[in-house]
């Protein structure tokens, strides 16, 4: 069934979305976007994900084409036009079509382009939740303002081309000696005494949503957690380590660069944050 995606006001089938070749996001990826868990025909987070979109415009100078309100409006009359049970919808403002192609930002007379458009994808019965995954380390090639949640993803494509390449189905970023975050997520290890350590905030990664939650309720689950700077090698000899996400929720890691994490399977510490995460999203949409 073909979808039905919102494009500056308008709800449109996906095969007659169109927007200009002058469009700032298609020209200089000068643009910003989202992406919000559904589950159970209801946004998870939302309130999140939309404070940290409107962080994102403020650090860019990009000016948001509707109110907040009518933001979560479009959002929910796109799962009903879709009949959308799980998964999670995109959401991408760009700077606008300035009618050509100029490295100086338009003035405020052109208008910033809102696309949004739904995806169907299991969430909670993921088959990586069962099985983890794997992941390589590479050189993190990204630019320096990685706290703003650009469209600018072609190193994180390369990134997870990398991990495909290479047997794998993720790739965690080193920087300076020191994991930053996943491809597309942010990354975590669980030493031996159950400790959970991932990386602060700071312009070098993604203020990642469900991280924020989940470190929450890792406390609140009197599960300890250092937010510190860890090395690959720090990574290869923990007890677990798993990524998180918006849509993923919590992965487990079971590998990295071909070495096995703890006994190569899922471990506890990642399955039981996942499953408050999971109770936390449920009752949320209930």
């Amino acid at each position: 069934m073909s979808r039905i995606v919102y494009v500056d006001g308008q709800y449109v089938n996906e095969a007659d979305a169109k927007i200009s070749v002058f469009d700032r996001g298609f020209l200089f990826a000068d643009a910003v976007y989202e992406v919000t868990a559904v589950l159970n025909s209801k946004l998870v987070e939302f309130a999140g994900h939309l404070e940290r979109l409107q962080r994102s415009c403020r650090e860019l100078s990009l000016t948001m084409p509707v109110a907040p309100a009518q933001l979560k409006t479009i959002h929910e009359e796109l799962i009903k036009k879709n009949n959308l049970v799980e998964g999670g919808i995109y959401l991408q403002i760009s700077r606008g079509n300035a009618g050509d192609r100029d490295f100086a930002f338009p003035g405020a007379e052109v208008k910033p382009t809102l696309v949004l458009f739904t995806q169907s994808r299991p969430v909670i019965d993921s088959p990586k939740v069962k099985t983890g995954i794997k992941v390589v380390t590479m050189p993190d090639i990204r630019w320096h303002r990685r706290d703003i949640k650009t469209v600018g993803l072609l190193a994180p494509c390369l990134a997870k081309e990398y991990a495909h390449a290479n047997d794998a189905d993720d790739a965690f970023l080193v920087e300076n000696g020191f994991i930053t975050e996943g491809s597309s997520s942010n990354a975590y290890i669980v030493l031996a005494d159950n400790t959970i350590v991932t990386r602060p905030l700071s312009n070098d990664i993604l203020h990642g949503i469900t991280r924020k939650a989940l470190l929450v309720l890792a406390a609140r689950d009197g599960i300890k957690v250092e937010e510190r700077l860890f090395t690959p090698d720090e990574a290869y000899h923990a007890k677990e380590a798993f990524i998180s996400s918006a849509t993923t929720f919590v992965w487990p890691v079971v590998s990295i660069d071909g070495k096995p994490v703890g006994d190569g399977k899922p471990g506890p510490i990642s399955l039981r944050l996942r499953d408050i995460y999971v109770e936390l999203a449920k009752a949320e949409v209930a």
